[in-house]
């Protein structure tokens, strides 16, 4: 009888070879999907640096954005004031100015209420605007007019409290 050798390799694939068949993928080749996803990777990490480098080189090479800092820190420095109510200087009519009104300092609100003189700030606001008339107000230079004269009459009447600007931030006049 002839003898017969039996061979215990089947052509059935085992489990690990059908997990890598199902995937696409051998041990030495990675495949396609795996090439993608690095080669995305890559790029999307390329993309990154480039947007950094150039949001760096903006800021480097443009001195104007150092103005927005600085009016950032300007923002910082103000006091609002309560909304004032006055009655205009005018020939025969009777006209009324409401405006809300936030100073620039030069320096930041002292740490204690009391030490922000409010009233003498109010006095003299009251009194610059108490004598504007409601035709001058009415123009833009007449505005920008009110703007300096108050300013001076703040500085005057505090001078240490270092008052740089006067904003407008309510503006009606009503006749």
């Amino acid at each position: 009888m002839p003898e017969v050798q039996v061979n215990n390799t089947s052509t059935a694939p085992s489990r690990e070879d059908a997990g890598k068949a199902s995937s696409g993928s051998s041990a030495s080749d990675p495949g396609p999907a795996k090439k993608k996803t690095s080669k995305r990777k890559l790029s999307m990490y390329i993309l990154l640096f480039l947007a950094a480098a150039g949001t760096g080189l903006y800021f480097c090479l443009h001195p104007g954005s150092s103005a927005g800092a600085a009016a950032h820190a300007e923002a910082e420095n103000t006091l609002a004031l309560d909304t004032f109510v006055v009655n205009l200087n005018g020939a025969g009519q009777r006209a009324y100015l409401r405006i809300g009104i936030t100073l620039g300092m030069a320096h930041g609100q002292p740490r204690k209420k009391d030490d922000v003189p409010i009233a003498p700030l109010r006095d003299a606001i009251v009194s610059v605007l108490s004598s504007a008339q409601a035709e001058q107000l009415l123009a833009a230079d007449g505005k920008q007019k009110l703007k300096a004269d108050l300013l001076k009459a703040l500085q005057e009447r505090a001078p240490d409290f270092g008052i740089e600007n006067v904003y407008f931030t309510e503006f009606l006049v009503q006749m």
